[in-house]
């Protein structure tokens, strides 16, 4: 391991300069490339760009306290990768602020060549979220995190969606962002389209909803369709699509996104039968 280890002693190395500065800039959404934090969250881009091909990691960023725990997963890490380490005065002072994790690396996201190649590649049985105009970071991130703890096959995301790649959302989503498979779309309508042509029924969750989740019996392929709190779905894609709505107690307002997709996703894997999903 120590022979991967390059050291860096001025903040302004350009080697790093990924990670300069990063509260005022982020990576996400510059040409595929994002920052990953924490042991959880690299650990997951390893095993990413090992398993799926979805990801690359570029580089990495280490406090130098940090190493003695980290040698597995070092040496895990393609050798073509750089490993940088730093102490603690030059890492604070190259990413702006103090970095307790002290794990840091740049990976780059290889999406797929079109929302149709990315829905050919999906099991015959299929479980997946489209989400429309998502636009807060901890929603996107608790979506993705509930499509990994109940299985789904893969999460489709309109124009409208923030990245789930944002520092923030990856760090919500327990490293699931680089987990379950995503592709980003053009319109809701185009996304609604598209799905139907790929033989999946799409259920748009709604308060307003003409059916209950209890009630619902999914196919072979399903696509949960969730949209933006406040507004929800549009009026003209709810009328396309099947609608459900989750009862809940009189007078309360309606649930929040990730939630919604937690509740939606787990009653859907229960009742396609996904390994490992079980009644409470």
């Amino acid at each position: 391991m120590e022979g991967r280890l390059i050291r860096i002693v001025d903040p302004a190395d350009p080697r790093i300069a990924e990670f300069t500065s990063m509260r005022d800039k982020d990576l996400a959404g510059r040409g595929d490339r994002f920052i990953a934090e924490g042991r959880v969250v690299l650990q997951a881009l390893v095993e990413a760009e090992a398993g799926s091909r979805r990801f690359v990691l570029e580089k990495a960023l280490f406090l130098e306290n940090r190493i003695d725990g980290l040698g597995d997963l070092i040496d895990r890490i393609d050798p073509g990768c750089p490993v940088y380490v730093a102490d603690r005065s030059v890492l604070d002072a190259a990413v702006g602020f103090a970095m307790h994790r002290g794990i840091l690396a740049v990976g780059r996201h290889v999406p797929p060549a079109s929302f149709s190649e990315f829905l050919r590649h999906l099991p015959e049985q299929a479980l997946l979220v489209a989400a429309c105009g998502i636009a807060n970071h901890d929603n996107i991130g608790g979506i993705f995190r509930n499509a990994g703890v109940f299985g789904a096959d893969g999460i489709v995301l309109d124009a409208s969606c923030c990245d789930p790649l944002y520092r923030k959302a990856i760090r919500v989503s327990v490293g699931a962002a680089l987990r379950v498979p995503f592709c980003r779309t053009g319109s809701i309508a185009d996304m609604v389209a598209t799905l139907s042509s790929h033989g999946f029924e799409i259920a748009g969750l709604s308060p307003r909803g003409a059916g209950t989740l209890d009630m619902f019996m999914p196919g072979r392929r399903l696509a949960l369709l969730v949209g933006t709190e406040g507004e929800g779905l549009p009026a003209h894609i709810l009328d396309q699509v099947k609608t459900l709505r989750i009862e809940q107690a009189p007078g309360m307002d309606s649930l929040n996104v990730a939630t919604a997709s937690g509740i939606a996703l787990w009653q859907a894997a229960l009742r396609m039968g996904r390994t490992g999903v079980q009644a409470g």
